[in-house]
């Protein structure tokens, strides 16, 4: 029984694993493009977004022309640098992510967060599909109270469309200034390492007019 509640409810910080003072992997780059993962140009923005399973989160929006590069990894807990075994234990507080680096000259958050929105079901709680657990819950990490109004305003759209075709409310965790903790090498751009691996996202089937 306690482990389903583990899945069911964010621990507490009390209850938390501690984590540790150093990062997992000492050097990252983008798969794809071979860029430093931490390298955020000058001028460039950051948003970060959590939407199940991030393998199939990274690939839609490494796609869109515009984004300079994707990594994903945790936010939204208390653990510091957590692995993965620790995410999925329920004790951490995390949630799977997906951190863009983007170019706003070339693609606007609103594109990005369409395609945040359509790509999974904001309304499921603890779960994505079958994946079920705080780690798989729909999340947005923001920097700016700028980004928030946007957030803010095309979620609102999303929600009255969901509405409109008979579902639920979103329930979206929404924060500012979160960590965010990168992965493990192996799960970077996995689907680009791994083409035909899992990815349990399929949205709502709603989309924006």
């Amino acid at each position: 029984m306690f482990f389903f509640k583990q899945k069911e409810k964010i621990v507490e910080k009390s209850e938390a694993l501690v984590g540790r003072e150093k990062e997992l992997e000492p050097i990252l780059k983008n798969e794809i493009s071979g860029v430093d993962l931490r390298e955020i140009p000058l001028g460039f923005k950051t948003i970060i977004v959590g939407m199940g399973c991030f393998w199939g989160a990274e690939k839609i929006f490494w796609q869109l022309d515009g984004v300079y590069h994707t990594s994903v990894g945790y936010a939204g807990g208390h653990t510091s640098n957590p692995t993965y075994e620790e995410v999925c234990s329920g004790l951490t507080g995390h949630t799977e992510v997906v951190r863009i680096v983007y170019n706003p000259k070339k693609i606007t958050l609103r594109k990005i967060l369409i395609s945040f929105w359509e790509g999974h079901d904001p309304t499921q709680g603890m779960r994505q599909g079958n994946d079920i657990g705080t780690q798989y819950r729909s999340s947005i990490y923001f920097k700016s109270n700028e980004d928030l109004s946007e957030i803010k305003e095309i979620m609102t759209e999303f929600q009255n469309l969901l509405y409109l075709n008979g579902l639920g409310k979103i329930t979206t965790e929404i924060k500012k200034n979160t960590n965010f903790y990168f992965a493990e090498t192996y799960h970077q751009q996995y689907l680009f390492k791994n083409p035909n691996g899992y990815c349990g996202l399929g949205g709502s089937g709603i989309k924006f007019n």
